[in-house]
């Protein structure tokens, strides 16, 4: 019996919304802002990857492990991460081959998701592949992409420039030397925006595993004894200064709540030399890294880093996958979140501050309507974030769309975010919340609620102002 060979098609109308007429302007709307540059404020690519510029491995390192968005679902399948190539370094290329076959003969588990829509984007936008994804077609697609890797214009750079990113936001320890980013400002030969993000979070949890160690450690890269606590937030101070010189634009912080209630100095101080000796309780752990949490927006007000939060998320949430394979390996689990509340001790010092700008991103889409866009529409400083990770999803973002826009419009929204460690998917993922968009445009105008040319400087205005506001890019 031959191969079956499914052809894979990608529909030029693809989440654009059913009734002919509302989809005539969003098409029209979309192709308007289709070609604009990448603005990618929130990601986790590795510099490194493009100071090398060397050819990428194989297509399942490329396109498969480094991902869990992709990972998780195979892994719920029945696929071991192991299998996946998770956690094992480079691969060898029946390694590789035999991840590929994972995907292809479980690609029925994607219907439907978000990750079927970024991987066909991929595979035919970026590789020409022409077929579906399956037992029967997995190795002939495995070698298309690995023939297009061995071309120049299938490197990082080239892939960069072919993207239309115009900026690239990493996520960066503070105590990362940042010699990628200056690596790649001093090439002459390189003309693309890479900057850094500040990420604090295992400086400001006296309660994680190393803290003390990793505090001692921050201190050396500041040059500041961390050995109390005044010398701690000196260091830190130090540390986001550095960022700043190097590009950084924002800080970005995720725990499991956002609240932010202050502190008397000398209880911060009690704690924080309570914990370095590991005495402190886990309600004085808590209690430290929620003031910590203001004196993050404190020094954005200071040193101009948007700050972005990025809370709600039970991580590692099965203790023996982070044994074995460590973090970011799919099994972070949203849980509920409250900001209103939470957040009122930093928005009464800092929430009219000029130039402060907060963005809110969650994963509990109660708080769309009910908080964060409430919030973003009163304080200046506010912009309601777009979905993300599991939220970065066509009915997810639509509703998004209708839950802040009525409180708050479309300006106090901060424009797209990929949050991605898969570098190819970063335009597919753009591309999808572009088309998403403008579908929700068209409708309003269809409903007579806007007006045609509004909706075209509103389309524009979501891919090439709103980030550059909120991001300060």
């Amino acid at each position: 019996m031959p191969d079956r060979h499914v052809p894979l098609r990608l529909h030029p109308d693809r989440l654009l919304p059913p009734d002919p007429g509302v989809r005539d302007l969003a098409l029209r709307l979309y192709e308007s802002v289709r070609s604009a540059p990448i603005l990618s404020p929130h990601g986790h690519v590795d510099p490194l990857l493009l100071v090398h510029d060397e050819p990428f491995t194989d297509p399942a390192t490329l396109l498969i492990t480094p991902d869990h968005y992709v990972t998780r679902l195979l892994h719920a399948a029945g696929v071991p991460l192991a299998q996946l190539g998770v956690g094992q370094g480079r691969l060898t290329q029946d390694q590789a081959r035999g991840v590929w076959r994972r995907l292809c003969e479980h690609w029925a588990v994607f219907r439907g998701t978000p990750v079927r829509y970024w991987l066909e984007s991929e595979l035919a936008e970026i590789f020409g592949v022409d077929e579906r994804p399956g037992a029967d077609s997995a190795d002939r697609i495995y070698d298309r992409i690995a023939a297009c890797l061995t071309q120049p214009d299938f490197r990082p750079r080239a892939l960069f420039r072919r993207f239309g990113i115009e900026v690239l936001a990493t996520t960066d320890d503070p105590c990362d030397d940042l010699a990628a980013h200056r690596a790649l400002a001093a090439d002459d030969d390189w003309d693309g925006r890479v900057i850094p993000t500040f990420r604090p979070d295992r400086y400001l949890e006296p309660a994680g595993q190393d803290w003390a160690a990793a505090v001692a450690r921050l201190g050396e890269a500041a040059n500041t004894d961390t050995g109390d606590f005044d010398g701690y937030v000196q260091a830190l101070e130090v540390r986001r200064r550095y960022f700043v010189e190097h590009g950084a634009t924002s800080a970005d912080h995720s725990h499991a709540d956002v609240r932010t209630d202050p502190l008397p100095h000398a209880d911060a101080a009690r704690i924080y030399a309570a914990a370095l000796k590991g005495e402190a309780t886990d309600g004085e752990c808590t209690a430290l890294r929620r003031h910590m949490l203001g004196e993050m927006a404190r020094m954005s007000c200071e040193d101009g880093l948007a700050m972005t939060l990025h809370p709600g998320v039970r991580r590692n949430h099965h203790t023996p996958t982070f044994d074995r394979f460590g973090p970011d390996t799919g099994h972070d689990i949203p849980i509920p979140v409250e900001f209103t509340d939470a957040l009122r001790p930093l928005l009464e010092r800092y929430g009219t501050h000029p130039g402060f700008r907060l963005v809110l991103f969650t994963l509990d889409e109660t708080v769309f309507s009910r908080e964060i866009a409430p919030l973003a529409g009163f304080y200046p400083s506010v912009y309601a974030g777009a979905p993300w990770w599991f939220l970065d999803a066509p009915d997810a973002i639509r509703r998004y769309r209708r839950a802040v826009t009525e409180t708050a419009g479309f300006t106090r929204t901060s424009g797209f975010v990929d949050d991605t460690r898969a570098f190819c998917s970063i335009p597919a993922r753009h591309d999808m919340s572009r088309r998403l968009d403008c579908g929700v445009l068209a409708e309003l105008v269809a409903e007579h609620r806007l007006d045609e040319d509004e909706a075209f400087e509103t389309a524009a205005d979501l891919v090439a102002v709103n980030p550059r506001k909120a991001f300060k890019l």
